[in-house]
Formats: structure tokens, C-alpha cells, sequence
């Protein structure tokens, strides 16, 4: 795959709060793990982006990232790394069990992780300040922490989700790093252990940089 031919859209801007945790981070990472070579364009307003009615063509919901490599052009951050995965060894197991288990917890971090992180999310970093937040927010951060026990209790004795480190474990991070507002992940001794190991990976930081890099300044 040549540069040009893999494409990472990505917004041109956004607020503090979310810097480092739009879910192109994903896709870059994945991308860097695998050693393919991409170039990034931004959404926005800026003379040199898409302009989001544009890229609506692409991705109808509007939101970020969308991947085009060559003739295919693929949205959902979720399915571009299991896409990713599936055609690189360095995401996926080749063993039938072990690629199986790897696609199982790629799931469980979107659809059994995320769903209650994100509840929270949006109360502190959307709602921050409204009346029926205060009342609310003890119920989301129990209902975090009954999906956090568990997956501490996975990782007391495993490095991975799964042998090795594998496509399954770029979601579940991408995902926890959601609560990075909070202390919440540091409450699981096992759950941070395993965050920050997944974090030091050369990959991960080359993805973190490139992503901070494309975003201009905040109020554009």
C-alpha cells in the first residue's frame, strides 16, 4: 500500500477536552502498528480541508474517521480496525481460536466499555454545570465501575486482552483513555498497569503526535 493511496480523514479542529481521544487515534494507531504508510486530511472550514457538506458523501453521519484506501472508502472507527486487522498480521492472530477471542473483545470494548464511559463523558465534558447532572453523575460513574471490575479482573494476569498485543487492545484503550478526566482507571491497579503498557508502544505515540499535529487552534 502506498501513501497516497490510504487516506485518514480527521477533524481540522476541536475543543481541548478532546484532543487525544477523537477516534481517528484509533485508526492511526492501528495504521502505524501495521507499518502502512497514510496521509491525513483534515474536515472543517479551513481553506485546506473537506468542507463537512462535502464530506458528507463520504460518511453520511458527519462524524470522523472515514478511511479511503484506493476503491474502498470505509467509516466507523470499530470496522476500519477490524479492516485493518483482518489484512495484517501485526492486529491479528493467526491462530482460528485466538482471532476469534481478538474480534470478541474488540466488540466488548464498543459495545460493553464505551457505552457506560461514554454516559459519563457526557456529563462532565458536555453537561458540566446543568442542574440534573449532580443528581445523575453517582449512578453513571457505578455503572462504569461494574464494567471496569471485570475487565481489571481479566487483565490481573495477563498483559493483553488476548495473546499478545492485538487490534482488541487499541479499542479498549481508545476507550479508556475516555476517563482520562478522571481517576476512575487508576482505582484498578491491574486495569492502569495494563493502559500505561499499551500507551509506551512506539506506535501509539507516533499516532498521538501525528493527530495533535493535523488539529489547528481551538476557537477556529
Amino acid at each position: 500500500m502506498s501513501a497516497a493511496k490510504i487516506t485518514c480523514y480527521t477533524w481540522e479542529s476541536v475543543p481541548p477536552f478532546a484532543q487525544g481521544l477523537v477516534r481517528d487515534l484509533r485508526v492511526r494507531w492501528a495504521l502505524e502498528e501495521c507499518g502502512v504508510a497514510y496521509q491525513s486530511r483534515r474536515v472543517g472550514d479551513g481553506p485546506s480541508a473537506i468542507a463537512r457538506d462535502e464530506y458528507l458523501k463520504l460518511q453520511p453521519f458527519g462524524q470522523v474517521p472515514t478511511l479511503q484506501d484506493g476503491e474502498l472508502t470505509l467509516f466507523e472507527s470499530g470496522a476500519i480496525v477490524l479492516h485493518l486487522a483482518e489484512e495484517h498480521a501485526a492486529l491479528m492472530p493467526e491462530d482460528r481460536v485466538t482471532r476469534a477471542h481478538t474480534k470478541q473483545w474488540m466488540f466488548a470494548a464498543l459495545n460493553t466499555i464505551e457505552p457506560p464511559i461514554q454516559n459519563l463523558a457526557e456529563i462532565d465534558l458536555f453537561r458540566a454545570g446543568e442542574a440534573w447532572t449532580k443528581e445523575r453523575r453517582p449512578t453513571v460513574v457505578e455503572a462504569v465501575q461494574r464494567r471496569l471490575k471485570p475487565l481489571a479482573a481479566w487483565l490481573a494476569e495477563r498483559d493483553h486482552l488476548v495473546d499478545g498485543f492485538t487490534a482488541a487492545d487499541i479499542l479498549m484503550v481508545t476507550v479508556l483513555r475516555i476517563l482520562r478526566h478522571t481517576e476512575i482507571v487508576a482505582q484498578y491497579p491491574a486495569l492502569h498497569a495494563y493502559q500505561q503498557r499499551c500507551e509506551a508502544r512506539p506506535a501509539f505515540a507516533r499516532a498521538l503526535a501525528a493527530h495533535q499535529a493535523d488539529l489547528m487552534p481551538w476557537p477556529r
